[in-house]
C-alpha cells in the first residue's frame, strides 16, 4: 500500500494501469503490447499526457509508453521542456526512457513496478540519477508497485 507523499501518485498511476490494460488485449494474442502505461502531470497535476507500449502496433521499437506520453505532453504545451511535469509509469522505465526523461527535463519520475531486466532507474541501472548529467529528476518507486507487476505478471503468464 502506497502512504504519504507517495500516496498522492496513487490516482495517476490508476489512469496509467488502465491506460496500460488496453494495450494487452485484442485478436491477435502475438501482436497485443506488453502493457505498460504512463500519463504525465503539469504543474497543477492536470493529464497533459497519456499513452501506453505500442511497439507491436506501430511497429516501432520506440513506441514505449513513456515516450507517447512525453510527446503528447510537448504537443499539449506546445514546447519540448516539460520542466515542472511528472511522468506516472507502470514500469520502471529502460535506459532509452531514462534518457529522454532526463532530457525533457521533467521535474519528477513515478514508477509502480520495478524492472529487473532492463530498469535504468536503479534495478540495472540509474540513468537518471547519474552526477554527470545537467538534470536529474526526482525519483518516487513503488507506486501501487503490486498492481502494476501483477498486470504484467498475468500478460506474460498467458504467453509462456
Amino acid at each position: 500500500m502506497t502512504t504519504g507523499y507517495e500516496a498522492q501518485f496513487a490516482p495517476a498511476m490508476r489512469l496509467a494501469l488502465a491506460a496500460a490494460a488496453t494495450t494487452a488485449t485484442g485478436l491477435d494474442p502475438g501482436a497485443a503490447d506488453v502493457p505498460v502505461g504512463a500519463v504525465v502531470l503539469d504543474e497543477a497535476g492536470t493529464v497533459i499526457g497519456r499513452a501506453a507500449n505500442r511497439r507491436e502496433a506501430d511497429r516501432d521499437p520506440t513506441a514505449h509508453a513513456e515516450l507517447l506520453a512525453m510527446r503528447a505532453a510537448a504537443r499539449h504545451r506546445g514546447e519540448w521542456r516539460l520542466t515542472g511535469c511528472t511522468l506516472v509509469v507502470t514500469l520502471e522505465p529502460c535506459t532509452m526512457c531514462a534518457g529522454a526523461v532526463t532530457l525533457a527535463r521533467l521535474d519528477r519520475l513515478v514508477y509502480g513496478a520495478e524492472d529487473a531486466k532492463a530498469g535504468a532507474v536503479g534495478s540495472l541501472w540509474d540513468v537518471v540519477r547519474d552526477r554527470r548529467l545537467a538534470h536529474r529528476p526526482e525519483v518516487i518507486g513503488g507506486v501501487l508497485a503490486a498492481d502494476c507487476a501483477a498486470l504484467l505478471r498475468d500478460f506474460f503468464s498467458t504467453r509462456r
